[in-house]
């Protein structure tokens, strides 16, 4: 019995340290392996850093409000008798555009004209009998008041009905009519708007920290989609006094001449606001700069000589920081010298240090080169 406990004892042993001997002959072949295995090169396209000019600006997003702008009404109530205009007509300041029915009112001051000339011969004629001291002084007093309450009677029915022509304040261009003939309007009705198209205002804001950067009468360029491929320019004329507290913006206001009424009231723009030109300024392809949790960086190509004399190319990241952007490119303020090349492709790849090898044909070149419809 104790002779077969001892065989098994053996065979196991046997079966055990085969499986380790195994194991640890494997893991040593896979170490030699990797050990003597070539590193891969990762294909990557590179650009130079280049030096230029660069010439910073300000944008934002504004809307366009008019020069001058209103919705007309009348300020009494009446009976539409005449409209004096039509939908998208030019006014000029001071012309009639609507009358309201008025026959009352010019029946009274007529009966009030008529009798002014009585009473007006009234009170020369007591004035000569106080000098004679024909008539009291009370008798000429109530004379002259009711020739001086007859005239402002008189003035007062000019005035009522002057309100009840609706004159054009200002030259523009009259919007949709909201009235008909013979309705009758309420006081405060909307008639129709009329706005001055010959400028326009454009209110937009910028950052507390761009306030330096502008001043009254600085130009600025616009852009809408109505008209995608034309900038219109214009001045700046106003500066809130006040940034506001709670999103630390401040607005402004600019003039932009419209002569061609192309603008509109209500529109959205896209606002530019140009600086001075900044020479030898670091400029790459936006397509170059990785996005991570600590913050921006650009794989850097560097050559490497080995101990046999053999040269390499390697992949070094470095962190940059990013003055401004502006379509594709990206001016680098910290991190990048000019001439150095930087990987614009095939850096999702890579890691610090890693092997490269630089290719001409990019998925990017061969898809411009593709045919187009």
């Amino acid at each position: 019995m104790k002779k077969w406990m001892a065989i098994m004892l053996a065979v196991a042993l046997l079966l055990f340290g085969s499986v380790f001997g195994f194991y640890h002959f494997k893991q040593k072949m896979i170490a030699q392996y990797m050990a003597n295995r070539t590193i891969p090169e990762s294909p990557v396209e590179v650009t130079d850093a280049k030096a230029q000019d660069w010439q910073s600006m300000i944008e934002s997003i504004g809307f366009i409000e008019p020069f001058q702008g209103v919705n007309l009404s009348s300020s009494v109530a009446g009976l539409v008798d005449k409209i004096h205009f039509a939908s998208g007509d030019r006014v000029q300041a001071g012309d009639l555009l609507v009358s309201l029915e008025a026959d009352v009112e010019k029946a009274n001051l007529a009966s009030a004209e008529a009798k002014l000339p009585a009473i007006k011969r009234q009170l020369e004629r007591n004035r000569t009998l106080l000098e004679r001291g024909s008539v009291s002084q009370t008798q000429f007093d109530d004379s002259e008041a009711n020739y001086l309450a007859l005239v402002s009677d008189i003035e007062a029915l000019k005035a009522t009905i002057e309100r009840r022509d609706i004159r054009a304040p200002f030259n523009g261009v009259m919007g949709i009519r909201q009235i008909n003939l013979g309705e009758y309007l309420q006081a405060g009705s909307d008639i129709a708007r009329l706005e001055n198209l010959e400028h326009m205002l454009l209110r937009f804001i910028v950052p507390q920290k761009e306030i330096s950067r502008i001043s009254l009468g600085t130009e600025i360029e616009l852009n809408t989609d109505a008209y995608p491929e034309q900038w219109f320019k214009g001045k700046i004329t106003a500066i809130e006094p006040t940034v506001d507290v709670q999103s630390g913006v401040i607005q402004v206001q600019a003039t932009i001449p419209n002569a061609d009424g192309l603008l509109r009231s209500g529109m959205y723009a896209t606002v530019r606001i140009w600086q001075d030109v900044q020479p030898n300024q670091v400029v790459i392809p936006q397509q170059a700069i990785s996005f991570s949790l600590y913050g921006e960086s650009v794989y850097v190509v560097e050559k490497q000589t080995a101990e046999d004399g053999s040269e390499s190319l390697i992949a070094k990241q470095r962190s940059v920081t990013v003055a401004e952007r502006r379509g594709d490119s990206a001016v680098i303020a910290k991190g990048i010298k000019a001439g150095e090349q930087v990987v614009v492709s095939g850096q999702v790849r890579l890691r610090n240090g890693a092997e490269v090898r630089i290719v001409e044909d990019s998925f990017l070149q061969r898809d411009q080169s593709l045919p187009k419809d």
